[in-house]
């Protein structure tokens, strides 16, 4: 079955920064938004933006990834002759050599968009916040008549060194490339986002997997390549909201930007919807002594406490007497009674004790509540604020 365009879904990353986040599952599996996991947001748009050929390239942690996935129900992806795939490394036909790279892991499942004879091939990661039509990038990529078309928005100084950072002139052609400096004179910076034309990615890669001294990456190594060969690169300017949630400050800011009236994305948009899979949990419940402000309370959460600027997934309890502020309580979560919390994540489960007192300063980063953390902290002597 030909296709005009063959979408590749990067989603291996470890996510070192996030911590316990990602200790037992890949970054893109992380819960996000009250009801949703990070990588709902990119196969929402694909769905969205009329993307129905998804390879999904997985490697670290990758069961619950996995099981959420599942055939791609939820996005219009359960397809017999095309649909979605999950491109794992032991699928290969050597053994099952891990990724060594991005590149590499587009490299080893060139087989997979040959059969499919595209024209154009769209690169996105599977762990970034946004909404966004591919179309819109796609015609401008035909419009330009380039040969790799990078998605861009402007950042924050302070943040171009986690970015690759893009140079361009008043045509949006790319006139050079950095990859996170230290120092730089522009803030346009890469969402890893690109569209290549196939039979031009494809003689990139080749020349790549051959190259022992590469990383195999495309910011490190494609996107240098391709540049110092003169091929026609350009930049597709990004204004909508964009967060690489990649550390657990930006996770946590992003939970308090859904949680502000001026959000662009806003979770309710009726003309752009995010998907994923519907759990048949009842219907929250505030009781009597319990009160709720500016928050995101999912289904079968009960509140008696107080909860203010927090995000409660599915199934979250909050005792008598117990503040829950700046917060993101993850599913299943037990809080107890006279509680305090304040700038916490906590994960999936979790059981939190009576009279628990955790609230952690502006100054700081929030701070990531585990079971883990509850038996070291019983190992040391108790709890501190």
């Amino acid at each position: 079955m030909k296709k005009e365009c063959v979408a590749m879904l990067l989603a291996g990353g470890i996510g070192k920064r996030l911590g316990q986040l990602t200790k037992d599952m890949a970054k893109p599996a992380v819960p996000f938004g009250g009801r949703y996991r990070i990588i709902d947001f990119v196969l929402s748009n694909c769905l969205q933006s009329n993307i129905n050929t998804v390879g999904v390239l997985t490697q670290y942690q990758p069961l619950t990834l996995h099981k959420h996935i599942g055939v791609g129900k939820p996005w219009d992806l359960d397809r017999m002759d095309d649909g979605l795939a999950i491109l794992s490394p032991f699928t290969q036909h050597n053994g099952g050599n891990w990724y060594e790279g991005t590149a590499d892991a587009v490299t080893k499942n060139i087989h997979y968009i040959d059969q499919f004879d595209p024209q154009y091939v769209l690169i996105l990661s599977g762990d970034h916040i946004y909404h966004m039509d591919y179309n819109e990038l796609l015609t401008h990529h035909k419009a330009t008549n380039a040969d790799v078309t990078i998605s861009v928005m402007e950042v924050p100084w302070k943040e171009t060194s986690r970015f690759g950072i893009i140079h361009m002139n008043t045509d949006y052609e790319i006139t050079s490339f950095e990859e996170k400096p230290l120092k730089t004179k522009s803030n346009l910076a890469s969402m890893g986002i690109y569209v290549f034309k196939w039979s031009v990615l494809k003689e990139c890669l080749q020349y790549d997997h051959n190259n022992a001294y590469s990383d195999h990456d495309f910011g490190k190594d494609i996107l240098p390549y391709m540049l110092l060969n003169q091929k026609k690169m350009c930049a597709f300017p990004f204004r909508g909201y964009w967060k690489d949630v990649g550390t657990i400050q930006s996770y946590w800011d992003a939970h308090m930007d859904l949680l502000n009236g001026q959000f662009l994305l806003q979770l309710d948009q009726k003309d752009w919807m995010t998907y994923s899979h519907d759990n048949n949990h009842p219907p929250q419940l505030i009781t009597e002594t319990g009160s709720v402000h500016q928050s995101l309370i999912n289904n079968g959460c009960i509140v008696s406490g107080m909860v203010e600027s927090s995000v409660l997934f599915e199934n979250v309890q909050v005792g008598n007497n117990s503040i829950v502020k700046n917060s993101v309580l993850h599913p299943g979560v037990r809080v107890g009674r006279h509680v305090s919390l304040d700038r916490v994540i906590v994960q999936e489960d979790v059981i939190i004790p009576d009279y628990t007192n955790i609230n952690v300063p502006l100054s700081d980063e929030p701070i990531v509540l585990s079971k883990e953390f509850f038996i070291e902290t019983q190992k040391v002597g108790g709890m501190k604020s």
